[in-house]
């Protein structure tokens, strides 16, 4: 990048200037290209400062640590074009009146501009595109109950936490002091049940990242904890980012995912009892009673293994996300289209389920 390029986007900042992931570019006509087997449902916006964000985030590409320049730097390993704020938001409302958008969410990082421009910003896609659902991606350290009742009133219906990791411990080692960052897992559950209380029930979600270094226990004890407090988690996979701490850690094997996913699933949508999972000393699932019926329409179906995100005004998942837990080529790790008969026999050898499954609990 030439020197005055840099200059320039050191100037381009929110709220009159936004990020916009490439697939959310291509489907507003923003930059050319195709996206493979789907649409973009969902219109991805990150706000943009030249210090990049203030929290420190082991895992994340926009870390304050993380090396090099903040432009240069990539969220979920992919690159977003920056453009100006108002022209995304014509765009958006073009395509909500040629067919429709699916969501928009505006993600906000940490910074102390941020609330303020969130705000802004949700209220100039509001203003062209009345009728639009509008997410806001929040950093919980910067709200309270005031600013969720005015973000609410700026025209967000659903509000998105990035809790990401599972457990206590893992949050301090990964986003709180143990990396000197800013977050607080309490904090993060204070403003989780605010909003809940604000939005009203299933409009706030937690990001949750499998990977990070949290048993399967810690996972499904947190899907329970969530699905009582009528909070949506929406998972998402681990993949290290070049540059970050955790840019040399494994991903988890596929067979884990597979099988956390199908287990979030049968929590959320069958009402699956506790005691239908047991885990062996380290936590990962030793052993799934669950009928037949319910299994096998869940991996036939394939609904467990779709992307997981903020829905659109049918009730479906918008945010699909394209690639954002894996590159081209690699192999998904969730599906941004219902998966075909091909599809679904590779989940089902990638899950391997025959080891821990027994059918209702016979032996």
């Amino acid at each position: 990048m030439l020197r005055g390029e840099l200059v320039s986007e050191a100037l381009q900042i929110s709220p009159d200037w936004v990020r916009i992931s490439t697939a959310a570019a291509i489907e507003l006509g923003l930059k050319p290209g195709r996206i493979a087997g789907c649409r973009c449902g969902c219109i991805n916006l990150l706000q943009n400062y030249p210090e990049g964000c203030y929290a420190n985030c082991s895992y994340c590409g926009l870390a304050r640590e993380r090396p090099g320049a903040a432009e240069d730097n990539t969220f979920i390993r992919v690159a977003w074009p920056l453009f100006p704020t108002d022209l995304v938001a014509d765009q958006i409302a073009a395509k909500e009146a040629n067919g429709g958008v699916g969501r928009v969410c505006i993600a906000e990082v940490q910074d102390a501009r941020a609330y303020g421009d969130l705000v802004d910003m949700t209220r100039r896609v509001r203003r062209r595109a009345e009728e639009v659902p509008i997410s806001a991606l929040v950093s919980a350290p910067t709200l309270n109950e005031e600013r969720l009742r005015e973000l609410r009133d700026a025209g967000a219906d659903i509000v998105g936490i990035g809790l990401d990791a599972a457990s206590r411990d893992v949050f301090h080692d990964t986003r709180g002091r143990g990396v000197r960052g800013p977050h607080d897992w309490d904090q993060h559950w204070e403003i989780a049940r605010a909003a809940r209380r604000i939005f009203g029930p299933w409009k706030v979600n937690f990001h949750v990242i499998v990977g990070l270094g949290e048993t399967d226990a810690e996972l499904v004890e947190l899907f329970y904890a969530l699905h009582a407090e009528e909070i949506a988690a929406y998972l998402f996979s681990f993949n290290p980012e070049p540059g970050t701490r955790m840019h040399d850690v494994p991903r988890a094997p596929i067979e884990r995912t597979r099988r956390i996913q199908l287990v979030k699933h049968l929590i959320e949508r069958e009402e699956l009892p506790r005691d239908a999972i047991a885990f062996d000393a380290a936590g990962a699932i030793a052993r799934l009673d669950a009928p037949a019926e319910l299994v096998e329409a869940a991996a036939d179906g394939g609904t467990p293994f779709r992307t997981d995100g903020c829905p659109d005004r049918a009730g479906e998942v918008a945010c699909n996300r394209p690639y954002g837990s894996y590159r081209p080529g690699e192999e998904f790790r969730d599906y941004p289209f219902p998966p075909g008969v091909d599809d679904l026999a590779t989940i089902k050898s990638e899950m391997r389920l025959h080891e821990v499954w027994r059918d209702g609990g016979e032996a």
